[in-house]
């Protein structure tokens, strides 16, 4: 279904390639660039959500498209700045807990709505906090430069290390809604 929300989520796939070319350009203001185009990616992430809702134009599609450019866009910024920073052992734990989570998260979601259950393992508040903690981290991160006297890079690793745990805290919720479906799996 086309529609506007969609729409913004398929616009936020695409920004995709265009953020990794700005993000390797060798010119001072990349990554204020590329924090621009993060930035517009994540605003449009709670912007599609809300339009969905607002107009009533959710669907099984939407669903779908969402999570997933969420998801895409924030391990490809993950892994660049990994690639960028291989020496930060903080940056590098706090990228793997998130990597394997969204990836044991989509698992169980989709596995519990096989099942017909896929309600109990709907996005909680925990992973809406966990979310914004994330998105304010890796905009700091991609920006990277002190501003204002702030230590930009500094802040946006604390953050991004809370919302490893954030991140964690939420799986762990996850995983109790889930406990009797999967304890009655054969």
């Amino acid at each position: 279904m086309i529609n506007v929300p969609n729409t913004l989520s398929t616009v936020r796939i695409a920004l995709i390639p265009v953020f990794v070319y700005v993000y390797y350009l060798p010119y001072d203001w990349s990554h204020i660039a590329a924090t621009a185009l993060f930035s517009i990616a994540a605003i449009t992430d709670w912007f599609d959500g809300y339009l969905a809702r607002k107009l009533g134009q959710q669907s099984h599609l939407g669903a779908i498209l969402d999570p997933l450019a969420d998801k895409l866009m924030v391990v490809v910024v993950l892994i660049l700045l990994v690639a960028d920073n291989p020496q930060n052992n903080w940056l590098l734990f706090s990228t793997v807990i998130i990597i394997t989570r969204e990836i044991f998260i989509a698992t169980l979601r989709e596995w519990m709505a096989e099942q017909g259950e896929g309600a109990k393992v709907a996005v909680s508040f925990a992973g809406k906090i966990k979310t914004a903690v994330q998105m304010v981290a890796l905009g700091f991160l991609i920006f990277k430069h002190d501003l204002m006297g702030l230590p930009i890079y500094l802040i946006g690793i604390i953050l991004l290390v809370s919302a490893a745990l954030l991140t964690m805290l939420s799986m762990i919720n996850y995983i109790y809604a889930a406990k009797d479906t999967i304890k009655n799996s054969h």
